[in-house]
Parts: C-alpha cells; structure tokens; sequence
C-alpha cells in the first residue's frame, strides 16, 4: 500500500493514518513528513514517487498537514533545493515575482476600495466618510492570507466588496463580537442577517443625504475609531 498515493487524515496514534473509508494504516517506517509550507519542496517530492498528503477538516475548512513520503526523497529534494535558491539567478527572480505581486496586490486593493465606494454611494455631503469608511474596510479585508471575502475569486468583485462593508459593520457598528448566541443550527446565520438589515438601514440614511448625527451614529463614531476624520 505504500505504493499507492492517498490523500488521508490523521490517524488515533502517532505514525498512523486514516483512509477515506475509515481504515487505518501504518506509515511506513522509512517515511516521514514533510511539513507544508514550501509548496515547490512539496510538488517535487510528491511528482517523484507515491505519497501520503494529510489533511483534516475543520468546520467547512480543510487544512493542509503535510506530505508522508519516502525519507530519503524528502531529503533529496530539499538538498536540491537549497543548491538552486543559493544562486544570484534564484535572487533575482525572487525579487522579479516579488515586485510583481505587490504590483498585483496594489492594484487589486486600488479597484477593491473603488468597488467598496460604489457599493457606498453616499449623497456628496458624505464623500469624506464614504472615502474613510472604504479605505477601513479596505485595508481590512485585502491583505494577502486574511481570509476574507475580499479574497476569494468565487463571486465578482461588486458582491464581495458588499459582503466586505456589510461584515466590517457587523464587528465594528454592532455588538455582535459579544453576543451569546445559542448553538442551534442556523441561529448565528439568523443573527447575522438582522444585523447586516441594521447596517443596511444605516447605509440607507447616507445614501439619500439624511442628516446625520455623528455622535450618536455608530457607523461615524466606527469610521472615528479607525483615526479617520468625518465628514
């Protein structure tokens, strides 16, 4: 079986797995793992031979484990590595890729805010907060590895940049961080519908110019909070 690749779980003891289908195995006593974090070690060493990846389900999330493979492999492959990223080449184009994804990364938080300003669309009156409030949540949700909706590519960028303001208000604006919400199912996804109802109605008041109170507004006094000026 050590032959054949698999993707598994852990298993109840140390150097044990757990098939798709329950069974248990024994990792093999010349294998050991590769931890992940270098996904070019990985792919080298998982295109050479069979191999075990482990994952485990979190929630709706599965998380990477590592690699079991052949020792001797893993050992190869990261020696061969380590020759290649130790040359001027290898500097180079790391620097090259380097400045390429910031450039990327600029570029994508620039058209993210302008998504984030049109789904505001606050009267004129209120473009000082609209800007502050779009940089916030901005600057919030786009960074590489946050894990927000601002970076998934499932869904267009209008409708992240939506479910972005609608879920920065719903931790800024509300009192939902505190909450003692019953664990029944679908209870915390009714709650947050009635808040992102509650920021919406918010929203509505700057959108069709109604004077404002900032003192007594939670979205300005949030907005205030982040060192931003209203307006």
């Amino acid at each position: 079986m050590p032959t054949e690749t698999r993707i598994v779980s852990p298993g109840p003891k140390p150097f044990t797995v757990r098939t798709d289908d329950g069974k248990v195995l024994n990792v093999p006593k010349n294998w050991e793992l590769l931890p992940p974090g270098d996904a070019g070690v990985t792919r080298r060493v998982k295109s050479r031979g069979p191999s075990w990846t482990m994952k485990e389900k979190k929630g709706r999330r599965v998380f990477s484990l590592g690699v079991w493979a052949l020792k001797e492999r893993i050992a190869e492959v990261k020696a061969e590595f380590e020759a290649e990223r130790s040359t001027d080449a290898y500097a180079k184009k790391q620097a090259s890729a380097a400045k390429r994804r910031e450039k990327k990364q600029a570029e994508y938080v620039e058209d993210f805010t302008a998504a984030i300003l049109k789904f505001l669309d606050f009267d004129d009156r209120y473009s000082t907060l609209a800007a502050q409030l779009a940089n916030a949540v901005s600057e919030h949700a786009t960074p590489v590895g946050s894990g927000t909706v601002a970076r998934t590519q499932r869904i267009p960028i209008e409708r992240r940049a939506a479910s972005a303001v609608i879920a920065w208000m719903r931790h800024q604006t509300t009192a939902y961080d505190h909450m003692s919400i019953p664990r029944v199912k679908g209870k915390r996804r009714e709650v947050r519908r009635m808040l992102a109802e509650e920021s919406k109605a918010v929203l509505r008041k700057y959108r069709t110019g109604e004077i404002v109170d900032f003192e007594k507004c939670p979205l300005a006094r949030a907005v205030a909070d982040t060192g931003s000026p209203r307006g």
